[in-house]
């Protein structure tokens, strides 16, 4: 991709929540004092990813719950209830088909391009990751592939939205997906593997994307023990995605073999430091893990980020802000490693 350059320095999106965010959130006040808190805060965040010199910016997530929240917030059909899965995600269910009732990150996307240059990003529960967990056989959908296509329109509808805003870089995550390349496939649950790539390609569907704008695919947080490499080219030739981001943390042979599977003209963001663990990883290890995928991966082709958010559930990050701040400086100096400065 010619213009890959630009997006060298990628981070999933979610960012450790403030103190100060964190107590108005909880305090249960006035909804217009947490507006301008969540403001201030997404201020600060997009003068951090700045001063940290990365190539896009998020809101770090800091308006939502989790992860899904863009979604689930904001379109009607789905009912949140008192359960908590260990993933701390609280769980939802579809009751109808859904409806969006708005914007879903549209509206802060635009804020995002006002308080700065760099290239905005937004990060989007994947519709099939959506259908999947949220649907409840004899609740409402006569389908999990119903409710996933009627989310698919949606969501679809919102990528094209953020285009209009300013966002050139936008990632669905579907942490589902890669338990399904195991050459042993984890139950699929609700949604089989065909269906989840039909539903999630049906959101990135190819159309006419203006010049500079890329759609990226999170298919999830860590590799299989072993990767059934048809199965992996079945994903990435279903879904028209333009970059896939992938982790790349642990140095295993799976991690090689996800990105071996790529077809050539597909970008590649590879999450190559743990986002959950504090202790920094050694350089030149990573650079030597890099220069083998070098060995059969165009790198002109290729970015670098953490391994996954690090609070993708905002009341649990995963790593305190000093550590998040490490890890993102040693994936900024990789880069740097990798291209030098031209980007």
């Amino acid at each position: 991709m010619a213009d890959t350059f630009n997006y060298r320095i990628d981070h999933h999106g979610s960012l450790v929540r403030p103190a100060e965010l964190t107590a108005a959130r909880t305090s249960g006040g006035d909804p217009q004092a947490l507006l301008d808190a969540e403001l201030r805060a997404v201020q600060e965040a997009v003068a951090y990813q700045r001063r940290l010199r990365s190539t896009v910016v998020t809101d770090g997530d800091f308006p939502r719950e989790d992860f899904r929240s863009a979604v689930l917030d904001a379109v009607s059909g789905f009912r949140r209830t008192d359960e908590t899965g260990a993933d701390g995600l609280t769980h939802w269910v579809a009751e109808s088909l859904p409806k969006a009732d708005g914007p879903l990150l549209a509206d802060w996307a635009a804020r995002l391009a006002e308080l700065t240059v760099i290239a905005p990003k937004a990060s989007l529960p994947s519709p099939a990751y959506l259908a999947a967990t949220t649907f409840r056989p004899g609740l409402g959908p006569a389908s999990a592939r119903e409710l996933g296509e009627a989310l698919a329109e949606i969501i679809h509808a919102e990528i094209e939205l953020l285009v209009t805003r300013g966002v050139r870089l936008i990632q669905l995550n579907n942490p589902l997906l890669l338990a399904q390349l195991a050459t042993d496939p984890a139950d699929p649950g609700a949604l089989s593997f065909e269906d989840a790539l039909a539903v999630d390609a049906l959101a990135v569907r190819p159309g006419k994307r203006q010049e500079g704008v890329r759609i990226g695919v999170a298919p999830g947080w860590a590799a299989p023990v072993a990767v059934d490499m048809a199965r992996a080219e079945r994903l990435y030739g279903a879904i028209a995605a333009d970059r896939w981001v992938l982790p790349f943390d642990q140095g295993t042979e799976a991690e090689f073999d996800l990105v071996r599977a790529l077809p050539e003209d597909r970008d590649v963001c590879l999450g190559v430091v743990d986002a959950t663990v504090p202790q920094l990883e050694d350089l030149d290890t990573v650079m030597a893990r890099i220069d083998a995928v070098g060995e059969f991966k165009d790198l002109e082709d290729a970015a670098v980020s953490p391994s996954r958010g690090f609070a993708d559930v905002a009341d649990r990050p995963l790593l305190s802000a000093e550590a998040q701040h490490g890890k993102i400086v040693l994936v900024e100096t990789v880069a740097r490693y990798v291209w030098g400065n031209e980007f």
